[in-house]
């Protein structure tokens, strides 16, 4: 798998001097994250990961610009910065790279945000899902209407409030601010550079996002179906065995672990492996070695072609309603080596073995997806249909009630890659499927999930 877009060599991404140095930065920034205990700290540290991605999002911006002035047969500007990587600066090629280092760590960074976002929300996954329904942020640096906000920071932090910067983040896609006042009772602001004109669709977006959560309204979006539900049931996770894998490929280079529900997780440390003197060569035999007992112990060595995985690979700040990496219960320096895709881990399951799973607590389950795990899931795919027919009497014939409920992408991503304890997990399906109340396109969040993260 491609670790950039233009499909750049790992090791050549990975060795970047830049990306190399974000390491240490955002390890920094975790453990900062972590130890806020107040809007002061909220308000320092924002300032702090508000810099960083303006100099990485500057960065990106000369060097696009450099990219368009070799295309069109010009000369780069002596104000332009220097290449960092061993490669040729007169060449195009290494001015498109150069952009997409950049581009690839201001996302780390924008990750940090997405994490103070989490944070500030209380772990409330609600919040989360209702508020990155709308189109990505653009560039900050550079922004037209960035001094307004900023302005809106400061104002709230002059009244004893925390102010949080939506483009500082990839979660959070409505609205420009939101502020956390004494009371604690976020609330969602688009801000303008003329108050007088504000738009009347970011407006609406707003409100509706505020219903969704609060009274149980139709989620933003064209889909009337879609709405939270509240499953009442505390979330737990098998992350500890993430944990623990982590830290061994981090000295091993490889480790992988069976996971109840037929799971199995493994982990691969770019680091690991050159203290443990694996080379490309020998790869894919250690991989091999250590990967399929594994997998024969969660029982996924039989019909592969429906096995089905989530990875972390590349995918730092690009799915808005995965939790970050940097609040994952690890060690910063191993969250930051998921962030920069120094570590990659993926977890595997077979997806009729899923459905069994469920058939066997009462929820007539049925596995859907053809893709397996060589194929990719993509947004909004079903994966699984779980059927209920009740039946009632009605004179001298029975009436039929029949619902189906379907399992998208979204749903099966979180539970593999937050290894989602399979009794609380399946408890949270059969919920759904009894709850003839329950809407139809349903977007289920659990309680005390702070418990999880924080």
């Amino acid at each position: 798998m491609k670790l950039s877009d233009p499909g750049f060599p790992p090791e050549q991404v990975l060795t970047h001097p830049r990306h190399q140095a974000a390491q240490k930065t955002l390890a920094e920034l975790i453990e900062q994250l972590r130890a806020c205990e107040g809007p002061a700290d909220g308000y320092a540290f924002q300032r702090e990961l508000l810099e960083h991605v303006l100099a990485a999002e500057s960065k990106r911006n000369a060097c696009s610009q450099a990219v368009k002035l070799l295309r069109k047969g010009r000369q780069i500007p002596v104000a332009a910065p220097q290449i960092e990587s061993s490669m040729d600066p007169a060449q195009l090629g290494s001015w498109v790279f150069e952009r997409e280092m950049w581009e690839r760590i201001a996302r780390q960074y924008r990750s940090i945000g997405d994490a103070m976002a989490w944070r500030a929300f209380g772990f409330r996954r609600e919040f989360i899902l209702a508020l990155s329904r709308s189109e990505p942020a653009g560039v900050m640096a550079g922004k037209a209407g960035l001094a307004a906000e900023l302005e809106r920071v400061e104002s709230a932090w002059a009244d004893g409030s925390f102010a949080l910067l939506h483009d500082l983040t990839n979660c959070l896609r409505i609205g420009d601010v939101t502020v956390f006042g004494p009371d604690d009772v976020p609330v969602t602001e688009e801000i303008k550079t003329n108050p007088r004109r504000h738009d009347p669709a970011q407006l609406r977006r707003i409100q509706a996002a505020r219903e969704a959560v609060w009274h149980n309204a139709v989620l933003p979006g064209d889909d009337p179906r879609q709405k939270l539900y509240d499953l009442a049931i505390p979330y737990k996770t098998h992350l500890d065995l993430l944990r623990a894998t982590a830290e061994q490929a981090a000295s091993e280079g490889i480790a992988a672990a069976a996971v109840p529900g037929s799971r199995a997780v493994v982990v691969v440390d770019q680091y690991g492996l050159m203290n443990a003197g694996i080379t490309e060569e020998t790869f894919p035999e250690r991989f091999d070695a250590l990967y399929e007992p594994v997998r024969r112990r969660a029982g996924l060595d039989v019909r592969r072609a429906l096995n089905i995985g989530a990875t972390s690979l590349d995918s730092t700040a690009r799915n808005p309603r995965r939790a970050p990496w940097a609040i994952y219960p690890l060690h910063p320096v191993l969250c930051a080596r998921l962030i920069g895709d120094i570590a990659v881990f993926m977890v595997e399951t077979h997806g009729p073995a899923l459905a069994q799973q469920l058939q066997a607590v009462g929820i007539p389950a049925r596995w859907t997806c053809r893709s397996g795990s060589s194929g990719e899931l993509m947004p909004g795919e079903v994966v699984m249909e779980m059927t209920t027919v009740r039946r009632t009497p009605l004179g001298t014939g029975i009436l039929e009630d029949k619902r189906v409920l379907q399992m998208q992408q979204a749903e099966l991503d979180r539970y593999l890659i937050e290894l989602a304890d399979p009794v609380i997990w399946s408890a949270g399906i059969r919920h759904l499927v009894e709850n003839r109340q329950a809407p139809d396109r349903p977007w289920p969040h659990y309680r005390n999930e702070h418990l999880v993260w924080d």
